[in-house]
C-alpha cells in the first residue's frame, strides 16, 4: 500500500520534542537519555502509536522507544499523543516514551548490547515476494539485529494476522537458533490474550472475524514469558 505523503511533516517530526534526532548519539547511553536505570523496550514499526502510548500508561517504570520509518505516519502518532496529553499536568505526561524515525535496518546503531530488554513487531508488512523475505522484520537478517541489542534474556514479540507470515516466522526463529517461548494462532480466545493491547489494525482486522497469532522468542532457555509478558525465571 502506497503511503500518502503529507506536506510539511519532516518539518513536523524534526520540531517535536518527542522525537529523538540523533540517536546514534545515545548508543550506550540510553540511562542517561531518560535519567533513569529502567528497562528499555522498543516497538518497531509503531504506526500511529497507539500500542505503545497504551504501554507506557500500564508500565510507568519501563522506558519506551517507538521507531516509525515514514515521517507522514510518525506525525500522526505525535499528533494523537499530543491529543491525549493536552488537559494532562506536565507531572502526568508521558516521560518515559520518545520516537525514533529511521529504518530497522540501523538499530546497532542507535542501541548497544544489551540496552534493549524487549522488542515488539506488531502487524509488519508481510512482504509477499519470497525475493523480498530479507526484508521481513522476522527474517534471519533482522534476527541477527535483535540479538546484537538485546539483553541475553530479552525477547521479541510478534503479533500478525497473516497466519502464512506467522507459519514462516515460526520456521526463521527456530533456524536461526531463538526458542519459540510462546505461540498461538488465536490471541483473542485464550486466558494469555486477556491483557493484550490492541493495535489499530488488530481492532480492524478482529472486527472481520479474523484470528491474531501471537510468538514470543528468545535467546536463552533461562526466561518464560506469557503472551500478556510476566517473567518466570525457571533457574
Amino acid at each position: 500500500m502506497r503511503l500518502r505523503h503529507i506536506h510539511g511533516c519532516e518539518a513536523f517530526v524534526a520540531d517535536s520534542p518527542d522525537v529523538i534526532l540523533r540517536p546514534e548519539q545515545q548508543k550506550g547511553c540510553w540511562k542517561e537519555f531518560f535519567g533513569n536505570a529502567n528497562p528499555m523496550e522498543l516497538e518497531i514499526g509503531m504506526g500511529k502509536g497507539r500500542f505503545l502510548r497504551e504501554l507506557s500508561r500500564r508500565k510507568p517504570d519501563v522506558n519506551f522507544i517507538g521507531l516509525e520509518r515514514y515521517e507522514s505516519v510518525l506525525m500522526k502518532a505525535i499528533q494523537r499523543k499530543d491529543r491525549e496529553e493536552e488537559s494532562l499536568s506536565d507531572a502526568d505526561r508521558h516521560k518515559n516514551l520518545y520516537f525514533i524515525c529511521d529504518a530497522a535496518e540501523r538499530l546497532p546503531e542507535f542501541f548497544a548490547p544489551g540496552e534493549i530488554s524487549r522488542i515488539y513487531l506488531n502487524f509488519s508488512d508481510p512482504w509477499p515476494k519470497k525475493s523480498h523475505a530479507k526484508r521481513r522484520l522476522t527474517s534471519p537478517e533482522f534476527l541477527k539485529r535483535y540479538e546484537m541489542v538485546l539483553k541475553p534474556e530479552g525477547t521479541v514479540e510478534f503479533k500478525t494476522d497473516n497466519t502464512e507470515l506467522f507459519s514462516w516466522s515460526l520456521d526463521s526463529a527456530r533456524a536461526a537458533g531463538w526458542e519459540v517461548l510462546f505461540s498461538t494462532e488465536d490471541l483473542h480466545s485464550i486466558p494469555e490474550g486477556a491483557d493484550n493491547i490492541m493495535t489499530e489494525y488488530e481492532e480492524k482486522f478482529s472486527e472481520r472475524g479474523q484470528k491474531i497469532c501471537k510468538m514470543i522468542i528468545g535467546r536463552t532457555g533461562k526466561t518464560r514469558r506469557s503472551a500478556h509478558g510476566d517473567e518466570t525465571d525457571n533457574g
